[in-house]
C-alpha cells in the first residue's frame, strides 16, 4: 500500500508539474510580449497577444497552484514573479475604487460633461438604442465610428437631433466613416483633425458653462490583423503626434484598436493625456467583443483620452444590439 501511495503521489506530482510548465510557458509568452520595446510592438501577432495581458493572470494563478501542488520550486517562483508584474500593470485601474468621491468632487467654477463613444460596426448597430442611451444617460457629446449614410439616416429617424442637434461626420472611402454629435454648438469643425492613414477623424470644439473649451475627436485606428501590423502601429503613432499640438484641450473618443498594455497606446498618452478608465479608477473596462453569445467583454480597445485639466468619473459600458463593441460612457470634469 505504501508503494502504491508513493507511486500515486509521484504521478500526481509529475502531472501537476507538467501542467504548471505548460501554463507557465503561456504566461511567460504573454509577459514577454508585454515587455517588448515599442519598436518591436508591431511584430506579427504581438499586438493580439498583448491585448490579452490581463487574462494571463488566470494562467499565472493556475501555474502557481499546480507548481505548489507539484512541489516545483523554480516554477513557483516564476509564477509569483509573473503575478507580481501583472498586478503592477493592472492595479492602477483600481487605485481609486475605494474613494470615488476624489474623482467626482468639483469646485464651484468647474463644469461637467457626459460623453459617450461607440463603434457601430459598419452601421449595423441599433440606432434607436443609441438614441435611447443618449436620452437616458444624458449624453452631451457622442462619438461614433464605422458609421454609414444609411445608419445616420436611421439615427436621424430615431430622433438624435432632439438631443444632439450639432454634428460633424466624415468618411475617407465614402462607405464607412466617423462622427461627433453634440448638444452644444460645434465650432471649428474639420473632417480629419489627425490626418490619419487609418480613417478620417472629424473634430469640433464645444464651449462649456464655465467658459472652458474642449475639442472632441472621433478616433478609429487600423485594426491589428494579419498583414496590417505596421499600419496598426503607424495609425497609433499619428495620434501620438497630437501631443505636440497646442492651442486646444483635446478629448479623443473612439475605437483605438489597442489596450493600455500596448506600448504605442501608452505612447499616445505620454505625459500629456490620460486614459479615462485609468483616471476613473473603476477597474478594467473591456468593450469588445460585445456580439458573441456567452462570451464576456474581454478587451478594452475603446477609450476616452483626456487632455490635462480634465478628469473622469462615472464610467460605464453598455451593449448595443448589432454592434461588436459596447458603448463607453464617462463624465468629464473640467476645472476652472
Amino acid at each position: 500500500m505504501t508503494m502504491i501511495g508513493g507511486a500515486w503521489r509521484s504521478a500526481f506530482g509529475r502531472i501537476c508539474g507538467a501542467l504548471a510548465g505548460v501554463l507557465g510557458f503561456v504566461t511567460g509568452v504573454g509577459i514577454a510580449a508585454r515587455l517588448l520595446p515599442m519598436g518591436l510592438s508591431a511584430l506579427p501577432y504581438v499586438p493580439n497577444v498583448v491585448a490579452a495581458t490581463p487574462w494571463f493572470a488566470v494562467s499565472a494563478t493556475l501555474a502557481l497552484l499546480f507548481a505548489v501542488l507539484g512541489r516545483r520550486r523554480i516554477m513557483t517562483g516564476f509564477a509569483v514573479v509573473c503575478l507580481a508584474l501583472l498586478t503592477y500593470w493592472q492595479a492602477p485601474f483600481y487605485a481609486h475604487v475605494m474613494s470615488p468621491s476624489s474623482q467626482s468632487q468639483t469646485s464651484a467654477g468647474s463644469a461637467t460633461l457626459r460623453v459617450m463613444t461607440c463603434n457601430v460596426y459598419k452601421g449595423r448597430a441599433d440606432a434607436a438604442k443609441i438614441v435611447e442611451l443618449v436620452r437616458d444617460r444624458h449624453v452631451q457629446v457622442l462619438a461614433m465610428q464605422e458609421t454609414t449614410e444609411e445608419f445616420v439616416k436611421r439615427l436621424d429617424a430615431a430622433g438624435i437631433e432632439k438631443y444632439l442637434p450639432y454634428a460633424k461626420t466624415a468618411s475617407a472611402d465614402g462607405i464607412y466613416g466617423n462622427g461627433v454629435w453634440s448638444s452644444l454648438p460645434l465650432r471649428d469643425t474639420v473632417r480629419d483633425e489627425v490626418q490619419s492613414s487609418a480613417s478620417q477623424m472629424p473634430a469640433g470644439t464645444v464651449t462649456l458653462g464655465n467658459g472652458k473649451t474642449l475639442r472632441f475627436v472621433s478616433v478609429h485606428t487600423t485594426s491589428p490583423v494579419n498583414g496590417y501590423w505596421k499600419q496598426w502601429k503607424r495609425s497609433l503613432d499619428e495620434l501620438a503626434a497630437m501631443r505636440e499640438r497646442t492651442g486646444s484641450t483635446y478629448v479623443f473618443m473612439g475605437d483605438f484598436n489597442a489596450t493600455y498594455d500596448h506600448a504605442p497606446f501608452r505612447n499616445i498618452l505620454g505625459d500629456r493625456f490620460t486614459d479615462a478608465a485609468r483616471s476613473a479608477g473603476h477597474g478594467l473596462t473591456p468593450t469588445w467583443p460585445a456580439d458573441r453569445s456567452g462570451v464576456p467583454l474581454m478587451f478594452g480597445i475603446d477609450h476616452i483620452v483626456m487632455d490635462k485639466g480634465v478628469s473622469a468619473g462615472g464610467l460605464e459600458t453598455s451593449r448595443v444590439d448589432g454592434s461588436d463593441h459596447a458603448a463607453l460612457l464617462v463624465t468629464l470634469h473640467v476645472g476652472e
